[in-house]
């Protein structure tokens, strides 16, 4: 996976957009036509003390999750990229999909550095993300978040 053009293809559809709901619905698009070997590509967005679904392409997926549960909770309340292998041997796994059984999170800040989203990407195979998946992945969250949530 070519991750500098992704990450290039994202900045172009997402500079001149001003609505934050339509900027993650859009990078959610590109990366789930993008990314090989996933079954769920979206956001969740921090409000009232939880994470709540946001745009994404996938199954129907869990609307609520609290910080510090699950791995989408777990990345934000770190704000570190969680990379798990087998999402059944993480403590605490929200499985909003029996299909998932690998998964990456990152978390997305504000230009005030503050974790405001995570970026959640699921996987029907085992170890789908590598180190220059992550490596790469991070590069294209930072240009996701110099737009969608540069206040």
């Amino acid at each position: 996976m070519d991750y500098a053009l992704l990450a290039r293809q994202m900045r172009a559809l997402l500079e001149d957009e001003t609505d934050t709901t339509a900027c993650l619905a859009n990078a959610s698009a590109l990366l789930n036509e993008s990314l090989g070997g996933i079954n769920w590509v979206g956001f969740y967005v921090a409000k009232n003390g939880e994470l709540l679904l946001g745009p994404f392409q996938g199954k129907p997926a869990c609307v609520h999750i609290p910080f510090g549960t699950g791995v989408c909770g777990t990345a934000f309340a770190l704000n570190e990229t969680v990379c798990v292998e087998d999402v059944h041997e993480f403590p605490g796994h929200i499985a909003c999909d029996s299909a998932s059984n690998s998964e990456i999170v990152i978390p997305l800040h504000n230009t005030a550095g503050d974790s405001v989203a995570v970026l959640d990407i699921d996987s029907p195979h085992f170890a789908r993300f590598t180190g220059a998946d992550r490596k790469g992945l991070e590069a294209v969250a930072r240009e996701i978040e110099k737009v969608c949530f540069a206040c």
